[in-house]
């Protein structure tokens, strides 16, 4: 993950979401952030009069884009302040739609984390999840990071791994997460959350599956619990061991296997007041 790819809509909650990416870099080995701002002018605009009777001329469009780049410069100047020395900023506007914008740069920069404000990039200023973000989510082919507005920018001290233990059989899926613990700051709290009765011994379970043997470098704590609803039980037990950032397993093996497949749980990311990092 040495570049980051973060979606700028001006908005509050993409400036926050960009923060956050300055406070990751001091405890990552992110050489790039990449601040992308992308708007879609469609054809007939600049063909036909809207109902108003209003032309988009071009002259108008490539001002609308001078000014887009001037905020994004403008921005890229206070962001650099905030992030670890020798990480690099660089600025890109993009004449389409934000999710294609995304795959494209993801591509373009080689991106390894797409880091985005749960609210915000959405051209319903009513939805209180931005629409793009589960597209977003959902199309990303590497790791997506949503930030609620909500949440604190702090060091990450305490990590919320929520999956289920038997149906990592591999270590396929668990390499992001590899990666992102390989400098060990962060403390690995391991959940699986039942609505099935909670009374196990949560590392002696976890003893017999691959997923032990390929964090035990990173000494994780192991945790069995029981909640009638799983998202509100790791977000009640990652506010109650004061954990920075919830992180879910590929869909196919964790017990949140409807995550991606419902273009991401608005109640997830709506009532977190942490982050929540997708692997893919």
């Amino acid at each position: 993950m040495k570049t980051y790819l973060v979606p700028i809509d001006f908005s509050e909650t993409a400036a926050h979401a960009a923060e956050f990416a300055a406070a990751l870099s001091h405890q990552t080995e992110v050489e790039h952030i990449v601040l992308l701002n992308a708007y879609y002018v469609s054809v007939y605009e600049t063909m036909l009069p809207n109902p108003d009777m209003v032309l988009v001329t071009e002259e108008e469009v490539e001002r609308n884009a001078a000014e887009r780049q001037k905020k994004l410069e403008d921005f890229k100047q206070e962001l650099q302040k905030k992030v670890r020395p020798g990480v690099q900023i660089s600025t890109r506007l993009n004449r389409t739609h934000l999710v294609r914008a995304v795959v494209e740069n993801i591509a373009s920069k080689k991106a390894g984390l797409v880091i985005i404000g749960s609210r915000g990039n959405s051209s319903n200023d009513d939805a209180k999840i931005g629409s793009h973000v589960a597209d977003i989510s959902k199309i990303s082919s590497v790791p997506v990071i949503v930030v609620p507005p909500a949440c604190a920018i702090e060091q990450i001290k305490r990590v919320v791994v929520a999956c289920d233990f038997n149906k990592v059989t591999y270590v396929g899926p668990l390499e992001p997460l590899l990666a992102l613990l390989k400098r060990r700051a962060f403390e690995p709290l391991v959940v699986n959350i039942s609505n099935r009765g909670a009374n196990k011994d949560a590392e002696k379970i976890a003893k017999q599956t691959v997923l032990y043997e390929a964090l035990m470098p990173y000494y994780p704590k192991y945790y069995f619990i029981e909640n009638s609803d799983i998202i509100n039980g790791i977000l009640l037990f990652a506010k109650k061991s004061d954990a920075q950032i919830v992180i879910a397993l590929p869909h196919k093996y964790s017990f949140l296997q409807s995550l991606l497949h419902t273009s991401v749980s608005k109640q997830l990311l709506e009532s977190s007041a942490v982050p929540v990092l997708l692997l893919k």
